[in-house]
């Protein structure tokens, strides 16, 4: 997961804002006196998220006057439809995402805002900046509208989780034809065991070991041929000399990438750098 900084915007100005244009005296007023809960609720996940006690705020019951059907048309009717009031929020925090690319699972192109609080349990937070990270329809789908009940089981937030400082992503090569490479978390010792689970879990439910797999054997579909140039030039310290090259350039660019954990894994085998990319040709 990469992590963002958060969105500039305030949760009471955006919702004000996507309110602004309610035609229905009776529903804009309602919706405009819901702006002091809209920011409180924003304010308590803040203080939550920080303090990692995401896990013990309350289910959301919306305010008095609105239904949680009518605060779920504030983020879906002014502020995702384009044209809406809110859309230019709508797409800052979209444009967030490095290059374009999902924080989640760092591979797939970001084309929606996950509400990391689930909007059917907690309304007050639909249009808040810091409950909206841009993801991927995949990743935003595998989260599904759970809530977490312990502490291990709250979701990694790109605004207040950063785990790029170490290494945790492995890879390991699969020494037979057709050679594969298969990932996994290995949690340095000094994370906290809540850290650890909940990368785990980040991990397993977005299904990322499959997606990296799979772009892995694509990579090396298309690396076989160099390889083999290099091999037979200069052999086995000729072709672990190229993939280590590899290996520091995309490690520059992203620690925990899955090209940097399979360039590290291919390098430090030796059935690989001996031919073993070859077979099964």
């Amino acid at each position: 997961m990469m992590s963002l900084p958060r969105p500039g915007h305030g949760a009471r100005e955006v919702f004000r804002l996507c309110v602004s244009r309610v035609s229905d005296p009776d529903l804009k007023a309602r919706l405009t006196g819901a702006a002091d809960s809209v920011d409180a609720a924003s304010g308590r996940f803040d203080q939550a998220t920080t303090h990692g006690k995401l896990h013990e705020v309350a289910v959301d019951e919306a305010v008095p006057t609105l239904s949680a059907a009518e605060m779920g048309k504030v983020y879906t009717q002014r502020m995702a439809r384009r044209g809406a009031p809110g859309r230019e929020v709508y797409d800052t925090i979209l444009g967030a995402a490095p290059n374009g690319v999902c924080p989640l699972c760092q591979q797939r192109v970001a084309s929606t805002l996950d509400h990391h609080l689930p909007k059917a349990w907690f309304p007050t937070l639909v249009v808040a900046p810091l409950n909206l990270v841009p993801a991927c329809s995949d990743c935003n789908k595998a989260k599904l509208d759970t809530l977490p009940r312990r502490a291990e089981e709250v979701a990694l937030h790109p605004y207040y989780d950063d785990i790029d400082g170490v290494v945790w992503l492995a890879a390991k090569v699969i020494e037979s034809a057709p050679s594969a490479v298969v990932y996994r978390v290995a949690a340095p010792s000094d994370w906290d065991p809540v850290l650890a689970h909940r990368v785990r879990r980040h991990f397993a439910i977005l299904r990322l070991g499959e997606l990296y797999a799979a772009q892995g054997a694509e990579k090396l579909l298309n690396l076989r041929h160099q390889l083999d140039l290099v091999h037979a030039a200069s052999g086995e310290h000729g072709v672990r000399a190229e993939l280590l090259a590899r290996y520091r350039s995309c490690l520059e660019a992203r620690r925990n990438g899955w090209r940097t954990a399979a360039y590290r894994a291919w390098a430090g085998s030796v059935w690989f750098c001996c031919g073993g990319f070859a077979e099964g040709l």
